[in-house]
Parts: structure tokens; C-alpha cells; sequence
């Protein structure tokens, strides 16, 4: 399970913004509140995947799935971290939605799914894109 696609880097943006779009939908009275915890991680996740894919064009899928899910662990992690700094970053619009308030193991959960998600779906289309080659 491992492809070494040609990543067209339009399409990636495209995509990225995409998912953007559906995370910040996600955290409107639109999702269901089972849900409304884990989807903005999840969807966090998968953009993160594909801004990755985006950073790596030429690096294998699995190459890219690692690394995504690391970043996401590895942010999520930084978030027990709270000098006062840090703690200002995160109080900003921008700084909030890219690294987060406060460590939740269920928030690595849902980076996961995230994550292997957008590696599937790659995976997916460019095999397919293979096989009809």
C-alpha cells in the first residue's frame, strides 16, 4: 500500500481549501452534536494530509500518511505546553485553529482517522489511475 503519485499542486489547493471550508461549517449548528466534538479534528486531520501531500509532491502515499499523522500528534501534544507565549498564539483566530486549547486523547483518535483517510483516498484514485493506464 504504497504509491509514489504525481501530485498536481492545484488540485491539492483545491482540495485543501475544500476541506477547510467543510471544517469551519463544521463547527456551526448544522453538525450533529454526537459528532460535533471529533469532526473539526477529524477534518483537521485530512487537510493536514493534504497540505503534507502538498509540502512532499513527489514523497510515496505512506511516506505522507506518516508524516501527517506525526504533525497532528505532535501539535495536539504541544498543547500541554502552555507558557504564557504559546497561550497568547492561541488566543488569536489563527493561532486557536491551528494549534488548539487543551490535549485530548480523543483528538488523537479522530487525527488518525483523518489521517488514513486522505491516505486511502490518494491511494485509491491513483491506483485507479494506474489500472487504466
Amino acid at each position: 500500500m504504497n504509491l509514489k503519485p504525481q501530485r498536481n499542486r492545484i488540485v491539492y489547493t483545491f482540495i485543501i481549501f475544500l476541506i477547510i471550508s467543510f471544517g469551519l461549517l463544521s463547527r456551526t449548528s448544522f453538525t450533529p452534536a454526537i459528532i460535533y466534538p471529533y469532526l473539526g479534528d477529524y477534518l483537521y486531520a485530512f487537510m493536514f494530509y493534504f497540505i503534507i501531500a502538498w509540502v512532499f509532491k513527489s514523497q510515496t502515499t505512506f511516506f505522507v500518511l506518516i508524516v501527517s499523522t506525526l504533525s497532528c500528534f505532535f501539535i495536539e501534544t504541544l498543547q500541554l505546553y502552555q507558557a504564557p507565549w504559546i497561550v497568547e498564539i492561541r488566543n488569536t483566530t489563527l493561532g486557536s485553529l491551528f494549534l488548539g486549547h487543551g490535549f485530548l486523547w480523543s483528538d488523537l483518535v479522530a487525527y488518525t482517522f483523518g489521517c488514513i483517510t486522505g491516505f486511502l483516498g490518494e491511494f485509491i484514485f491513483y491506483k485507479k489511475r494506474l489500472h487504466a493506464i
